[in-house]
């Protein structure tokens, strides 16, 4: 603590003087950007008093009406007074309605503010003097940004419905009121009613072998932020694929998710071995319809994952490496607030290629370092300087925008370049000795680098620079001599394009038998913007692209043929669009057709329909390209 205020005096010294002075239009690498008014430790996305009284425990009681498309029931809240004298407890909320408050079964005031656009509305609830419990009955709206409601038609098996629900970043509030905050962690246990052929889980303890009965009791015991608290029903089976590991899934694609990822007891494993015990009993998996707006979320002990990701051949299940490294980083340690989104992200992702080598080896890691490094390039092309921080600014806007390839791939880059002047072993060391450090507490931008102080910048003076690491997390780009991954297995690939480009071959004559599917990624996504109609007519024939089976590599292709305006693809282009709802792959496709007026009538037409299917996170991020 005692370098944690030094810290602290250090930085408020350090805005004074800026706060006084014309800022230079190059900021001093050796310092965070002049951000005076910036409180680090404030959440500047909630309403919450946890400062004040802060809430330790939830208690769900909930009942899922599919017909009104609402969450019914009552939360209650144990809750901590800070400050003896608090009498206010403030709770976030989105679109629900209020019906009731009982503090220690006693009704009591409450108050429920003007809503804001990104933030929804503050709930001001009186406490009693004595007691530390608050009960809020309510209900959800039927459009909440945190939950989507499917018809048995928008599932795999068409004959049920199906609610999941979404908490990052700020949605928990708009099917819980809660301290809507990553600072706040709770425990938490649930009583869900469902209608009785179905079967709900959650974030927490699940019993495989639970009896359908349209009631389900659930108990998270360790301590967690509300964005991973998450709940899904829908018709729904599990088949195990480890002792620790299993998955749910409608029953269609129960086998075919079981086949794809059955590796992953296998990465629970090694990155125990390397980073320490799994503090989570048992990892699951759920797999969603396809309007799951996400890759995956972490969600502890059930991770939520998109169905675009079962290839077939396991190319794609890097995706399960990353959700389940956050449950060492973001799960266990996690970002005190969204402008420390890189401290899950970027240590994730870190560990993502790290699991991935453990598992597939060194060229499968090479290759997907090498993918990722070139997302990170493309988005500091497209995106604002502000934009390109790893302690990004926020405030004022929606915490979602936080979402790009800086927090994760520059932060994981940022710790590869501290592995490489250190040594592996060395950091493999320091990651589990952070973890144990921070276990279950949520952690700012600058406790990180106090900790950095204390540890690797004392250890390894003669290795790491303090100018060099705040020029990483406080300034836009990629600082000049950072690593860049590099794989052999592209070298061919990288021969095979030049010699079509040049016209030397065509493509049927391009050897790809045994390419992987990155290295079909690495061709497509290195392909030049304009091609001609015959070159991609010659690509198509020989390859199938626009009938291609894997998700990543129709997104590669269709992005190609949007650039192009070749047609051949547009029916493929138009089923892709409606019948996915993740943003990664259906965002810049919207995103490029609505640059030619023609391309933004398709869109528009395409969203239309896609619409009452995709999550309200995918409508929100594409409206504005087709409007």
């Amino acid at each position: 603590m005692k370098n944690m205020r030094y810290l602290v005096f250090i930085w408020i010294s350090t805005l004074i003087a800026c706060s006084n002075s014309e800022h230079s239009s190059q900021t001093n690498a050796n310092q965070p950007p002049p951000h005076p008014q910036i409180d680090n430790s404030k959440d500047y996305h909630s309403f919450a008093n946890p400062e004040a009284v802060k809430v330790t425990h939830i208690d769900l009681d909930l009942t899922a009406d599919f017909e009104q498309k609402q969450l019914i029931g009552s939360a209650t809240l144990v809750f901590e007074k800070i400050k003896e004298q608090a009498k206010t407890l403030i709770l976030d909320t989105r679109g629900l309605t209020i019906s009731s408050v009982a503090a220690e079964g006693e009704p009591t005031k409450f108050e429920l503010k003007k809503a804001d656009p990104n933030l929804g509305a503050a709930l001001h609830i009186s406490l009693p003097e004595n007691g530390n419990k608050v009960t809020v009955n309510y209900h959800t709206s039927e459009d909440a940004s945190g939950a989507q409601w499917l018809t048995p038609e928008q599932t795999a098996g068409k004959q049920h419905p199906f609610l999941f629900t979404q908490a990052q970043a700020v949605h928990a509030r708009s099917f819980i009121p809660l301290q809507d905050s990553p600072q706040v962690r709770v425990t938490y246990t649930a009583t869900i009613r469902t209608p009785k052929e179905l079967l709900a889980v959650m974030s927490a303890a699940n019993d495989p072998e639970t009896e359908r009965d349209g009631v389900y009791e659930f108990n998270m015991p360790q301590p967690i932020p509300s964005y991973l608290i998450a709940l899904a029903i829908g018709d729904l089976r599990f088949k195990a694929m480890g002792e620790r590991t299993g998955v749910y899934a409608e029953p269609a694609l129960l086998d075919a998710a079981a086949a794809e990822f059955e590796d992953t007891e296998s990465m629970l494993e090694a990155t125990e071995e390397t980073y320490g015990p799994y503090s989570w009993d048992r990892y699951d998996l759920l797999i969603l319809p396809p309007s799951f707006p996400f890759g995956g979320m972490e969600n502890p002990r059930l991770s939520f994952i998109t169905p675009t990701v079962i290839a077939g051949d396991k190319s794609l299940v890097s995706l399960i490496a990353h959700e389940l490294a956050h449950s060492w980083s973001g799960n266990t340690v996690t970002n005190a607030t969204w402008r420390d989104l890189w401290l899950n992200e970027g240590f994730t992702t870190y560990l993502t290629y790290r699991i991935m080598e453990m598992i597939y080896g060194t060229d499968r890691y090479n290759m997907e370092a090498v993918l990722g490094y070139q997302d990170l390039q493309a988005d500091i092309e497209a995106l604002s300087k502000e934009d390109q921080i790893l302690a990004i600014d926020l405030r004022g806007r929606n915490p979602d925008d936080v979402f790009s390839n800086i927090p994760y791939e520059k932060g994981a880059l940022f710790l590869r370049e501290i592995e490489h002047k250190i040594g592996r072993a060395n950091f493999d060391q320091f990651l589990l000795e952070y973890f144990n450090h921070f276990a279950f507490k949520s952690i700012t931008t600058d406790e990180f680098l106090a900790y950095l102080d204390d540890t690797l910048l004392a250890i390894y003076a003669d290795k790491l620079d303090k100018k060099r690491i705040h020029q990483w997390i406080f300034e836009p780009g990629i600082p000049t001599g950072a690593p860049v991954p590099e794989s052999d297995a592209f070298t061919k690939v990288d021969s095979a394009r030049d010699a079509w480009l040049e016209g030397s071959k065509k493509a049927n004559q391009i050897e790809t038998q045994g390419w992987t599917v990155h290295q079909w990624l690495y061709f497509l996504n290195n392909l030049p913007d304009e091609l001609n109609d015959t070159q991609l007519a010659d690509l198509d024939n020989s390859f199938q692209l626009t009938a291609s089976k894997n998700n990543e590599i129709a997104h590669s292709w269709l992005m190609i043929a949007v650039k192009n305006e070749y047609k051949p693809a547009y029916d493929r282009l138009y089923n892709y669009l409606v019948s996915i709802g993740r943003n990664k792959l259906v965002k810049p496709l919207y995103r490029e057709l609505a640059k030619t007026p023609e391309g933004k009538k398709f869109a528009k037409r395409a969203f239309e329909q896609a619409k009452p299917g995709y999550h309200p996170l995918t409508v929100k991020a594409n409206q504005g390209f087709v409007e």
